[in-house]
């Protein structure tokens, strides 16, 4: 498979040579400007349609893309007016622009308009595909180069003086985790849990894959990533959510209703053992890495008490770049994207990420009830709304951008449903 056409060649060449990426330092900075570059095509291509330009080729977007759009410009205002009130000056408005909402939430709306260019989703599959392999081959080094005591981190790339802290930071693809007694790998990630994330991002998408040999490697690759990061989240989402994303898909299917019937007498009939049993999991989940989950739970605590009482409208704007002592001084308003949200950018912006979740879930679960690109991308924002009890999964997108490029071309797909006369029709889903 080769990529046909510049944006092909951009997006495929990318993700093959994303390990040269991070260890140049570089993805911070090349992930944001692959989305401005393909975004510029996308524009140049509206220029230079016409009347005549066929109706599959235009670039239309749709009430889904609008709608990102239209939030991520509120976590904008939220942003600006949050510097505002805390007296903020211009310039201080300006870093936190570039260095960040052009970094993080300007992504999640327009990396998905890169699905009106000429890619191919079986071009994105392949190649992360042939990512995952790489990760496979790359994940025994980590284990050796821990064994061998080699040091973890290899240097700050000099990229850091455009914004963006620890996301500079280049690893020897592992870190020794003190308090687990245990090897975390990274590979390409900042740290273990974002590599948990993006292992479980990945497996959905290579499922997809065509070529059995590349898929059975991909998805091994995908959950190696997952349980080499020993991301105790990443590690439960692996069998969870393509259960998930099956039940979600087939829950139409009359076996299944009656199959959901007695399973719900089953569970009434065991509730208190089931309680008990899940109580017990949980907190056999927290004991396993005691002091992190405490940290968490102290940022979460003060970051909602700083929200309610400093900023519940528009939020700070901006992160306290070191907190108290008590969670070790990690920056408040971390580790949680929907208490991050509310201590950054307020009721406003929480309710615009909300929204536009929520409106993008509901669609991929109608249309991924006969489209394999909405299963994908279904399978990505429930990994996505998991990670975000863990994870400020904004300043990630620079990760999981091909989901995002995935996700518009679920936008673009028309919407089927049955009339009843039993005569399939279609409709956009900006008409449903």
């Amino acid at each position: 498979m080769k990529p046909e056409n510049l944006p092909e060649k951009l997006v495929w060449y990318y993700i093959l040579g994303t390990y040269i990426i991070y260890f140049i330092g570089a993805q911070y900075v090349l992930a944001p400007l692959l989305c401005y570059v393909l975004l510029f095509y996308v524009f140049k291509k509206w220029w230079n349609q016409t009347e005549e330009t066929p109706p599959e080729e235009r670039v239309n977007f749709t009430t889904s893309n609008w709608l990102w759009i239209v939030a991520m410009f509120i976590m904008h205002i939220a942003l600006v007016m949050g510097h505002i009130d805390f007296g903020m000056g211009l310039p201080q408005i300006i870093r936190s622009t570039v260095n960040g909402w052009l970094r993080s939430w300007a992504l999640l709306a327009f990396f998905p308009l890169a699905a009106h260019l000429d890619i191919r989703p079986k071009l994105i599959y392949r190649a992360i595909c042939i990512l995952c392999v790489q990760s496979l081959i790359l994940i025994p080094l980590g284990y050796l180069f821990s064994m061998a005591g080699l040091p973890s981190k290899l240097y700050t790339s000099p990229l850091q003086a455009f914004g963006g802290g620890s996301l500079y930071n280049v690893n020897l693809l592992y870190q020794y985790d003190a308090e687990g007694g245990q090897t975390r790998i990274f590979l390409f990630a900042p740290w273990a849990p974002a590599l948990g994330m993006i292992g479980n991002m990945y497996l959905g998408i290579v499922q997809q894959e065509a070529h059995k040999k590349w898929q059975f490697w991909g998805m091994v690759g995908a959950a190696a990533m997952a349980v080499t990061s020993v991301s105790r989240l990443g590690i439960i989402a692996l069998p969870l959510v393509p259960v998930a994303v099956w039940g979600l898909t087939n829950f139409l299917r009359p076996w299944i209703i009656f199959a959901s019937g007695f399973a719900s007498l089953g569970l009434g009939l065991f509730a208190p053992a089931l309680i008990e049993f899940l109580n017990a999991v949980k907190n056999q989940f927290t004991q396993a890495r005691a002091s992190s989950s405490r940290v968490r739970d102290q940022l979460n605590e003060i970051a909602v008490y700083r929200w309610r009482t400093d900023a519940p409208i528009w939020g700070h704007g901006i992160l306290q770049s070191e907190g108290p002592r008590v969670v070790e001084k990690m920056p408040i308003g971390s580790h949680h994207t929907w208490f991050g949200v509310l201590f950054l950018h307020g009721l406003v912006g929480f309710f615009a990420l909300f929204v536009t979740l929520v409106w993008t879930f509901i669609e991929m679960l109608i249309k991924a009830q006969h489209s394999q690109t909405a299963k994908v991308t279904l399978h990505f924002l429930i990994v996505l709304f998991l990670f975000a009890f863990a994870e400020n999964i904004q300043g990630l997108a620079y990760l999981y951008w091909p989901s995002l490029i995935l996700m518009g071309m679920a936008f673009k797909e028309q919407l089927i449903v049955w009339s009843d006369t039993n005569e399939k029709e279609t409709y956009l889903i900006s008409d449903f």
